[in-house]
């Protein structure tokens, strides 16, 4: 899990490897932008073929895909004599990072037991963590290296880790959601005995993910041909954009939600700026930069890693709204930190401090709630025939806000300052709460099957009642 935290998000190796190609390749703060918001565009592109690719090869065999597009990436990054070729090898990194980041919630998901999906489901987002922690760690030791080679390691040595993910997710068991889906009920039988708690518990989720495949609960064939059956993603966009009905609406609304405010509120500007948005604060030498950076991804690693133990204690919901609450206050301390200390120069000490802090509790906070929970959220609210499709939606609108955020940021610190970026990002932050308090149903402790009938209720009236309970 950690190696497909490494090769799903290189923002942390990034975010201190544009100092040095800066500086080597003579590019300017718009090509920095497109570069470093390239990947996420084409992960949009990657996460929408994501979907379908996975419901016709499976989950496992996709993220095998995933990893060999990482792979290659890497290589022409690491190799990058010039823009354009550093820039391909962003493309091509992206597109299996749209991969990677659509099918692992859902395999995820879909291979845990109810009790314990949330912590299996946030583990993918805590290794992304780890994996950014460790970027910012390769950052400062490679950063003693000679400019043209530092950068280069930075960004190339990720193909070793999608090296080992390819072969490492072979020894790991199919999906028995996605088996069962194509009529291979034994082999769904046998793996729902291997992570079941216990045989009754296993039998249970065997016949309840029969019956949302439209298979007779009584039927215990090995195979089953799944006639007019749409198994491999056929017509699933008319029934999720097209033609929904009102229980999909509210399922799209949500996990689309959720997707677009983790990065509409600011996360990226942080990970991926840090180091400009420290120096901005006062901070000039450049190992003090990389130290300091090297703090947020300890703060995200450490509140990840605490929030996978409460998201099947506490709920995703009491988490989510406290995670965003403290997100408002951590980035309007931010916005008044940063403000005041570029007015001054960077020259106020008790400023520096403030931003620090701030970032710092911003990181926190985030990475708590609204981090972890948008990926366990959007992989377990979609139903079974949807899911895999659904979830690439999600996965599509969160590349295109990242993408946004990190394509603008540096032209937008210029037009209202960095701390007048940061006011903008608790303002969303804000009606992100909001939307969240009246939209989003506690999933907590219900199977899958469950969870799709919560919003196949009729009466919204309903639903905010068992909400306000929650």
């Amino acid at each position: 899990m950690f190696v497909f935290g490494y090769l799903c998000v290189d923002t942390g190796v990034m975010s201190g490897a544009m100092v040095f190609i800066e500086e080597d390749l003579k590019t300017n703060d718009v090509q920095i932008e497109v570069l470093t918001g390239i990947l996420n565009l084409c992960a949009l592109f990657g996460s929408l073929l994501a979907g379908r690719t996975s419901d016709i090869i499976g989950r496992r065999y996709t993220i095998v895909l995933a990893s060999i597009l990482f792979m290659l990436g890497s290589i022409l990054m690491g190799w990058g004599p010039s823009y354009p070729v550093l820039l391909t090898g962003r493309c091509t990194a992206g597109v299996g990072v749209g991969f990677a980041l659509m099918v692992a919630p859902v395999y995820s998901a879909e291979i845990a037991t109810a009790s314990h999906r949330g912590l299996l489901a946030s583990l993918p987002h805590l290794c992304i963590s780890i994996g950014i922690l460790t970027g910012y760690l390769v950052n400062y030791f490679f950063s003693k290296l000679p400019l043209h080679i530092g950068w280069r390691l930075m960004l190339g040595i990720a193909a070793v880790p999608s090296l080992v993910l390819a072969f490492g997710i072979l020894k790991m068991p199919e999906s028995p959601r996605w088996l069962i889906l194509q009529g291979r009920l034994g082999e769904g039988k046998r793996i729902l005995d291997l992570v079941s708690n216990s045989p009754e518990e296993s039998e249970i989720r065997f016949q309840d993910i029969k019956i949302a495949a439209g298979i007779d609960a009584k039927c215990n064939d090995e195979v089953v041909k799944m006639v007019n059956k749409k198994t491999h993603g056929e017509g699933v966009w008319k029934e999720l954009i097209l033609r929904p009905t009102p229980a999909v609406r509210r399922v799209l609304l949500t996990a689309l939600g959720i997707h677009f405010f983790q990065h509409a509120t600011g996360i990226e500007a942080v990970l991926l700026y840090g180091p400009k948005i420290f120096k901005r604060a006062g901070i000039t030498a450049k190992d003090k930069l990389f130290l300091v950076t090297i703090g947020v991804g300890i703060m995200k690693t450490t509140f990840i890693f605490t929030a996978t133990f409460l998201l099947d204690k506490v709920g995703r919901r009491k988490l989510l709204l406290t995670s965003v609450g403290g997100m408002v206050c951590a980035l309007t301390m931010l916005g008044f930190g940063l403000t005041m200390a570029q007015n001054s120069g960077g020259k106020l000490a008790w400023a520096l401090v403030l931003s620090i802090v701030s970032a710092y509790s911003f990181v926190a906070v985030f990475s708590i709630g609204l981090g972890p929970i948008t990926w366990v959220y959007s992989s377990e609210v979609f139903p079974l025939k949807l899911r895999a499709q659904g979830a690439s939606l999600g996965v599509a609108v969160n590349r295109v806000m990242n993408a946004t955020v990190s394509m603008s940021f540096l032209s937008l610190t210029k037009a209202i300052t960095t701390g007048g970026a940061f006011f903008m990002f608790a303002g969303v932050a804000a009606v992100a709460w909001n939307f969240f308090f009246f939209l989003l149903p506690e999933t907590k402790g219900k199977s899958l099957e469950e969870i799709e009938a919560l919003f196949q209720r009729d009466g919204d009236d309903k639903v905010r009642g068992e909400n306000a309970t929650a």
